[in-house]
């Protein structure tokens, strides 16, 4: 089982820091694209203004030679055709004339100074006369006949003089941002992936399981990220065999002479209450070497195989009759897990054994399903565990302070339990019991099905 300090690392989920990566990526390029198009257009105001500019004094210039050249007599059919064919029509001026002036914008100020400055001051701009929109400007003719001379109204068609260079950069752009948050988006993904199996191992690893080496292959950063991991692994599993190692090594070696001091306590000849003290006092040291035994034994050798839990908490229910310690057995439902037969059962044992010890009684069984997962409970009626220490006991050689304190205890009961569910990719839950007690649960996989 992995240490604390490496379990608060593991166990961090990658896909916020990506998302914030990738919302970040996209922020940048917004704004990068927003500047651009904001300096752009500041350096494109000026050649644009003048372009139209020349474009309208241009057309005002052919339309007035148009009519002053033009036969007085052809001249409504000409002012059709520039109508039908050109788009422009030209007004006779007058002052009380209802008009609305042009957007108050930069391009609008620049275009208007440089129409003025090649046809005169007294240039008028309107982008609506008497209620017709467009782009109207007024000119004057000079003419010898009172009749041809005075001032006009000329309407542009629209685009023709404002072109939408803006909406087409708009688009570019758009299409320029869509390809680069698409390449944000890879990029991202690409990062995930080997995030997301480190995410994986880790669990693994949370598990109390080897997980699979990493590929170190990828960006120097991710590369040295997973080369660290796959070097923690395998320290954690070196330091994992070296405990088992020491904890079996020791514990076989004190058995030795604790069998020859308990054959030397029954022949001394003492006190019969004595040497009863004695051999009990024997016998818990020797239980607590077991428990070191126990929970330095490795299960990972013995197969998963699908295991109804309902027969073997009848197995085990049995075994204790005929100790003198009958159980109780409910079960609710079928329930079929995925488990190690052998390591279970010393898992349930360790909770039957726990609650015979503190309790004083023997325990109820339940095997059923439990949030759709098999699962088997171990109930007693004795002290319990308070709700915030649940997760505690759980730890290697933790005791509490309590009623349900043994101070001739290892602290490796629970310990073992857990790390034996854990091993089976279950989870073991310690609740209060509704009127008192402890509720121990071990929720298992379901069996697939053949």
């Amino acid at each position: 089982m992995a240490p604390a300090r490496y379990r608060s690392f593991l166990v961090g989920a990658p896909r916020t820091l990506l998302w914030r990566i990738f919302l970040v990526v996209t922020f940048l390029m917004l704004a990068s694209v927003a500047t651009w198009s904001a300096i752009f257009n500041h350096f494109d105001v000026a050649s644009r203004a003048s372009q139209m500019a020349q474009t309208v004094v241009s057309i005002i210039n052919l339309t007035r030679t148009a009519l002053l050249n033009a036969d007085p007599a052809l001249r409504k059919d000409l002012l059709l055709d520039l109508a039908t064919l050109e788009g422009i029509r030209i007004y006779p001026a007058e002052k009380q004339d209802r008009t609305a002036p042009l957007e108050d914008s930069v391009l609008m100020h620049m275009l208007t100074r440089e129409v003025r400055q090649q046809l005169g001051p007294e240039t008028r701009f309107a982008s609506a006369w008497e209620g017709l929109p467009g782009f109207w400007v007024s000119f004057r003719i000079q003419a010898d006949d009172p009749e041809d001379a005075g001032e006009f109204w000329v309407m542009l068609p629209v685009e023709r003089v404002m072109r939408p260079h803006t909406r087409e950069w708009i688009g570019w752009g758009a299409a320029a941002l869509c390809l680069a948050l698409l390449g944000a988006y890879l990029i991202v993904s690409r990062l995930n992936r080997p995030l997301k199996d480190l995410t994986a191992a880790a669990r693994t690893v949370g598990r109390g399981e080897i997980p699979a080496r990493l590929d170190e292959d990828g960006p120097t950063e991710l590369s040295e990220l997973a080369h660290a991991f796959n070097q923690m692994s395998r320290d954690l599993q070196e330091l994992d065999a070296d405990r088992a190692l020491i904890l079996a090594g020791v514990s076989h070696d004190l058995r030795t002479p604790l069998a020859r001091l308990r054959l030397g306590v029954e022949m001394c000849g003492a006190d019969a209450a004595d040497v009863d003290a004695m051999v009990s006092d024997i016998e818990d040291m020797d239980r607590i070497i077991g428990q070191f035994l126990s929970f330095s034994r490795e299960s990972g050798d013995e197969e998963l195989t699908p295991l109804d839990l309902a027969g073997m908490a009848e197995e085990l229910a049995a075994l204790y009759v005929r100790r003198g310690f009958p159980l109780t057995l409910h079960a609710r439902t079928i329930a079929i897990a995925e488990a190690r037969p052998q390591a279970l059962r010393r898992a349930v044992t360790n909770l039957i054994e726990n609650s015979l010890r503190y309790a004083g009684h023997p325990p109820e069984l339940e095997v059923g399903m439990i949030d759709g997962r098999p699962a088997i409970e171990v109930l007693d009626r004795g002290p319990g565990i308070p709700p915030a220490d649940t997760e505690r006991v759980k730890r290697p050689f933790t005791r509490l302070e309590s009623a349900r304190s043994n101070t001739k205890g290892s602290g490796l009961g629970l310990a073992i339990v857990d790390r034996i569910v854990r091993g089976q990719q279950g989870e073991f839950r310690l609740a209060p019991r509704e009127g008192g007690g402890l509720r121990a649960s071990i929720l298992l996989r379901s069996a697939p099905r053949a």
